[in-house]
């Protein structure tokens, strides 16, 4: 019989490296750095449930995407149908409406990390199961907040030292004139409808703005001769991108204008945009975001609640720190290692504890063998210092300490063995 495997699109996050994924040590670093950033801005952490109603899925990303027509993974238990989440904002926004953040006053700064699936064909950087950290602000709808989000995600890539990245940017603008500027790409294409690969005809009929979406060689010379969305923009909204662009230029932050960026989602209006990262090939994004004042209605509030934030890939952020050859912090070692030798073993159980009650990290082989053997568990350990314990030293209550690196033996009193492996210690966790 043979083992079973992981299934493919997903995978293990083991202590050391394999088949191109990061070690537990490395992803630990990377989320330490994201939450540094983002309660640096001031972010609060939200943490919704892995598996949603389908229906919140459906009605808040959109019937006609990608997302919900081909992407979900959904089932139905009894009478309710769910669905793991495929994205975290509907999610977000469904906690903040059922749990009344607003009665907290004041914006809410949200962040979140967590694993989020769709059943798809896996690619390079691209599983069925994956990780996404972003931030969601809602209350304000001022351009103000859409700077703030694009900010606080440039300065996560900024951390980690990616700045050969590309932003670009957009204004979809509101519902109206995304009505007027759908009716108005519908009167171009129509006429080009023959020449149009089956999913852009499809388009054509539930949601013509995906179009932009296109790699399709011959759908991107047609939409060189297209209406541009930007000319459908009324004053608020011309307005509202202006003060954007006048914020990021003021802080340094470059952008290029794209008014072929609508991204795959449905609720998003106002601003849009898209991070692309360098040496990635093809799927060069590394996270995106934008505003999204109609969502909360989509999903049962009776006012607008205007929110506007990003969402960024994991995997996307570890090809991207790998292709810049980033160097991660080595794993924590333990402060020390137990060698626990015949006649050692109660003695050296209650001093282990004791010392990881004292705050140190202490490791131990937990199985018995030659002097010798234990020893390269000790060594494979990479400890600093050994304490060795025995018949001897649990008659004594006095152990032996080896340096790791000079050999040098101490004896320490079982009762000073914290402070003296507190004052020895350098291994920073």
């Amino acid at each position: 019989m043979s083992i079973f495997q992981h299934i493919p699109g997903t995978f293990d996050i083991l202590p050391i490296a394999h088949d191109g994924i990061a070690p537990s040590h490395a992803w630990r670093h990377v989320e330490r750095v994201v939450r540094r950033v983002l309660e640096g801005f001031g972010f609060e952490e939200l943490r919704t449930p892995t598996f949603e109603p389908t229906a919140l899925v459906a009605r808040g990303v959109g019937g006609s995407t990608d997302i919900v027509q081909k992407e979900m993974f959904a089932f139905t238990k009894g009478d309710t149908d769910y669905v793991l989440r495929p994205e975290m904002t509907a999610p977000a926004m469904r906690a903040y409406l059922e749990h009344r953040l607003d009665q907290r006053g004041g914006t809410q700064r949200l962040y979140y990390l967590g694993s989020c699936y769709r059943a798809e064909r896996p690619q390079k950087g691209r599983y069925r199961q994956f990780h996404q950290f972003g931030v969601e602000i809602i209350g304000p709808g001022s351009p103000h907040a859409d700077a703030e989000a694009i900010a606080a995600m440039m300065e996560v890539y900024r951390a980690f030292g990616l700045t050969d990245t590309r932003l670009r940017l957009n204004s979809l603008g509101s519902r109206e004139n995304r009505a007027a500027y759908r009716e108005a790409l519908q009167a171009y294409f129509q006429p080009f409808a023959n020449d149009l690969s089956e999913l852009s005809r499809e388009r054509l009929v539930s949601n013509p703005l995906r179009i932009l979406d296109t790699k399709d060689e011959r759908e991107i010379r047609l939409l060189d001769g297209a209406p541009a969305l930007r000319d459908f923009l009324d004053d608020d909204s011309r307005a509202h991108y202006e003060t954007l662009q006048t914020l990021l230029d003021a802080a340094g932050i470059a952008y290029d204008q794209d008014d072929r960026l609508v991204r795959g989602l449905d609720y998003y209006g106002y601003t849009t945009w898209e991070l692309e990262g360098a040496g990635l090939g093809a799927q060069a994004s590394l996270a995106g975001g934008g505003r999204y004042n109609g969502l909360a209605e989509t999903l049962g509030a009776r006012e607008t609640v205007p929110a506007v934030g990003f969402a960024a890939g994991m995997e996307r952020l570890f090809l991207a720190l790998d292709a810049a050859g980033y160097a991660f912090p080595d794993a924590a070692t333990p402060d020390a290692f137990l060698v626990v030798l015949d006649g050692g073993v109660e003695a050296a159980f209650r001093l282990g504890l004791d010392l990881r009650r004292a705050g140190l990290s202490v490791a131990s082989t937990l199985k018995r063998g030659s002097f010798k053997a234990l020893m390269k568990d000790a060594v494979r350990s990479s400890a600093p210092r050994y304490v060795l314990i025995g018949e001897t030293e649990a008659a004594s209550g006095i152990a032996l300490v080896k340096d790791a690196s000079t050999g040098d033996q101490t004896p320490v009193p079982f009762a000073e063995l914290a402070a003296f492996l507190q004052g020895q210690a350098s291994n920073v966790r």
